[in-house]
């Protein structure tokens, strides 16, 4: 559906929020989120004002840079792209120019963020904002090279570095940055598969292409796979780690039943990804519940 701007002001908002396509929306906010809550050092921490502005950030404006980039670059090739033409929103050439200028505003908005940060926070921000960019964009347009395209969703992780880093002052450990690429490395190749016959046709060499359906399939699950395995040690083999099995259990079905729909385990991950990262959310912040909420209470005694 194209947007009429002259004849509805107001439908700009509604595009907005079209091309940030919301289903995704937690894979920016939910990771700042996670990253935080395992950052900080009690619960008082969300009080703090930086976090509520960067969770505004990675929720919306973000996204719009992230998807208005990729729809801004991919234009010719998602016009014949089926996905486009219910679940996400496919670019009309009369809403090109009003794009352009979201883009420009939330790019605006992001270097105003960048002079209020310091140089480690600094550092992670523009990695998020180039890879972000050039993940769709020339010339180095990184979805269109094997490896790096699903090397480059590192993008998705980012915010949770940022999200530690302002909540302790300090870069998370390596093994939470190892199962954050893990996931999101088995994501992006999982999303391509349904994408491979298309992406043949236009010329595009995605991992998925080169490697073909079985052989991506067979690869994540061996990423998820080895992220489940750091995330029940992480978790010292915690009962409420054992969900993180279901990931390598979709595409294991899938060689199984090659009849199955990939696309119907392709749109349910959203879903799943915010039940899992919600439980994840949870637990990390009940183990910081100090001081105790009554601490906050003047006239309490400690």
């Amino acid at each position: 559906m194209a947007y009429n701007f002259r004849e509805r002001p107001f439908s700009i908002f509604s595009f907005a929020f079209s091309i940030s396509r919301f289903r995704f929306w937690i894979y920016t906010a939910g990771t700042y989120v996670v990253g935080y809550a395992l950052g900080m050092e009690n619960w008082l921490a969300f009080f703090q004002p930086t976090y509520y502005l960067y969770l505004f950030y990675f929720f919306f404006p973000a996204n719009i840079f992230i998807y208005g980039v990729n729809d801004l670059w991919d234009e010719e090739t998602d016009r014949h792209n089926p996905k486009k033409s219910g679940m996400e929103h496919r670019l009309s050439p009369e809403e090109r120019g009003v794009l352009i200028r979201l883009l420009a505003a939330c790019g605006s908005f992001s270097l105003l963020l960048l002079m209020i940060q310091n140089n480690s926070q600094r550092i992670v921000f523009l990695a998020f904002l180039l890879l972000s960019y050039f993940y769709s964009a020339r010339p180095l347009r990184f979805k269109e090279i094997p490896i790096l395209d699903f090397a480059s969703n590192m993008l998705y992780i980012m915010p949770g570095i940022f999200g530690y880093l302002i909540a302790s002052g300090e870069f998370p450990p390596l093994a939470f940055i190892l199962a954050g690429f893990l996931h999101i490395a088995a994501m992006h190749l999982f999303s391509a598969v349904p994408d491979i016959e298309y992406d043949r046709e236009a010329g595009i060499r995605t991992s998925a292409v080169i490697f073909g359906r079985r052989p991506s399939l067979i690869i994540c699950i061996v990423f998820w796979g080895c992220l489940s395995m750091l995330v029940l040690w992480l978790s010292g083999f915690h009962p409420l780690s054992v969900p993180v099995l279901v990931y390598p259990l979709f595409p294991a079905l899938l060689l199984l039943r090659p009849s199955m729909s990939i696309e119907a385990f392709y749109w349910r991950l959203p879903y799943i990804n915010t039940i899992l990262g919600g439980l994840l959310f949870a637990a990390v912040t009940l183990t910081k519940l100090t001081p105790s909420p009554l601490a906050c209470i003047p006239f309490l005694p400690p």
